[in-house]
């Protein structure tokens, strides 16, 4: 599985980005989601989504500014981002896992099995 992220750029705080991450191969995907690397800083859990939508997790550092859906016929998770902050400057990766999972495993890096390749988002104050 390759994962193909976009949408990442460059945006004032206050404004709004959509990430896109296309998954190809022929390997079912369970559950999709968002992680994030600041400027000197480890990799943050953002958001994942499972593969009926119905089950999502936000960090409380983007819950209600950000949202996450898929669309499994496009086989992409996006992230909808809106009322950004300086403080959301990172390179953004999307990330999926073959099977279901705990909370705790997938707030956790080393929960996932593939990885795209990051976008870079940069908010200006």
């Amino acid at each position: 599985v390759q994962l193909q992220a976009s949408g990442g750029g460059l945006v004032q705080a206050g404004g709004s980005l959509r990430l896109s991450c296309a998954a190809s191969g022929r390997t079912f995907i369970y559950i999709m989601g968002w992680f994030r690397q600041p400027p000197v800083k480890e990799r943050e859990f953002l958001a994942t989504i499972n593969w009926n939508s119905d089950t999502i997790y936000y960090a409380d550092s983007v819950k209600g500014r950000f949202t996450i859906s898929r669309d499994n016929a496009k086989n992409t998770v996006y992230l909808q981002m809106s009322n950004l902050r300086p403080e959301d400057t990172a390179v953004y990766y999307c990330v999926a896992r073959k099977m279901a999972g705990g909370l705790s495993v997938l707030q956790s890096s080393v929960g996932y099995d593939y990885w795209g390749q990051g976008t870079q988002v940069t908010v200006s104050s």
